[in-house]
């Protein structure tokens, strides 16, 4: 299983965005150290995904950096990714990983100390956690939850703990002191005027706690 990068940089793919020029500039800051997570728009069609899937994992692999993707576990397959993230609504943990394999790094979404030890016993290499702070890239997002929230979840299970939801490099500090293993962003790098210069501000953050 490859070792997990501590910044996850998730794909932006609303209107007006470009994705593949964000993580080309993440990438030429971060190289192996940055794990891209590719999560389309719902409303995106399979062939969408596996387009733009196939094209950051192709830049991935030459950084040597991690390739993920979020929801649509075929697509994962299909570009060679090396897994994938899933969500509440998303398949069954457990039916997760009988997709991926039992080698495949996979993600799962959590907020309690109970939901993450579920998700770990469930399969799950690492937990995505939060919203830690109030965010308007995803709607629908419960409460925040804070460092504290972050300190539960990651003192209760045995595998990393990213933090996500609101994180900018200001913030960044006080999620890994408070347990985050690592962080992941959408808009502190996609709408950065400089994602280059955003990411190595993040990666210095996560860095200069431990």
């Amino acid at each position: 299983m490859p070792s997990l990068g501590r910044l996850h940089l998730v794909t932006d793919t609303r209107p007006g965005r470009d994705p593949l020029a964000v993580v080309q500039a993440a990438l030429s800051a971060a190289g192996a150290e940055l794990v891209v997570q590719v999560r389309v728009e719902d409303v995106a069609s399979d062939r969408e995904a596996y387009d733009l899937a196939g094209r950051v994992a192709g830049l991935c692999a030459a950084a040597g950096a991690t390739c993920l993707v979020n929801d649509r576990l075929h697509v994962a397959l299909a570009v060679g990714a090396a897994g994938g993230h899933v969500g509440a609504l998303d398949l069954p943990l457990d039916a997760a990983r009988r997709v991926l394999g039992p080698d495949a790094v996979l993600g799962a979404t959590a907020r309690t100390p109970e939901t993450g030890r579920a998700a770990v016993a469930a399969g799950a290499t690492y937990l995505g956690v939060g919203p830690c702070y109030l965010t308007s890239t995803k709607d629908g997002l419960p409460t925040p939850i804070g460092p504290a929230g972050i300190a539960a979840v990651a003192g209760a299970v045995d595998v990393p703990v990213i933090a996500i939801g609101g994180v900018t490099a200001a913030r960044a500090a006080e999620l890994v002191a408070a347990g985050a293993y690592g962080v992941a962003v959408v808009g502190a790098v996609s709408s950065a005027a400089d994602p280059a210069r955003a990411t190595a501000e993040l990666l210095a953050a996560i860095t200069a706690v431990r």
